[in-house]
C-alpha cells in the first residue's frame, strides 16, 4: 500500500488497523454476534430466497472463472480431509494413553476461525 505525503495512512491500512483493534478488544464471538444480526436483518428485508439467488449468483461466476470441474474438485479435497481426520481420531481413539490411569478416548472438532478450519484432537479419561 502507498502512503500519503506527510506520514497518513491510508484507508486500507486504517480499516485493517481499526478491525485487528476491534478484534482484540472484543473476540472472534462478536464478529459472529454481528455476523448473524446482518444476516437476520437481510431474511427479514429480503426474504430467505434472496440468499438462494445471490448463492446462484456466484455460483455461476466462480464456475465461469474456475470452470465446471471446480466445484467436483474442492469437493474431492473435502471430502479427503475428512476421511484423514476420521482416520487420525480413530487413531488416537486406539491409541495408548500418554499418562497412568484409565483409557482414553478420543473426539475430534472443528473450530471456525474466518475462513479456517482448525482441527483439535481432545483426549479425557472414559468415565
Amino acid at each position: 500500500m502507498a502512503r500519503r505525503q506527510g506520514g497518513g495512512m491510508t484507508v486500507a491500512e486504517a480499516g485493517r488497523m481499526g478491525g485487528r483493534l476491534v478484534s482484540e478488544k472484543y473476540g472472534p464471538e462478536f464478529y459472529e454476534k454481528i455476523g448473524k444480526k446482518g444476516g437476520s436483518s437481510t431474511a427479514s428485508k429480503y426474504g430467505p430466497e434472496f440468499f438462494g439467488r445471490i448463492g446462484k449468483k456466484g455460483g455461476k461466476a466462480v464456475t465461469a472463472k474456475y470452470g465446471p470441474g471446480h466445484f467436483e474438485k474442492i469437493g474431492r479435497k473435502g471430502g479427503q480431509k475428512v476421511a484423514d481426520l476420521i482416520e487420525r481420531a480413530k487413531a488416537l481413539e486406539t491409541a495408548k494413553p500418554q499418562w497412568g490411569g484409565s483409557s482414553v478416548r478420543a473426539r475430534v472438532s472443528f473450530v471456525r476461525r474466518g475462513r479456517s478450519r482448525r482441527v483439535r484432537a481432545h483426549r479425557w479419561p472414559r468415565p
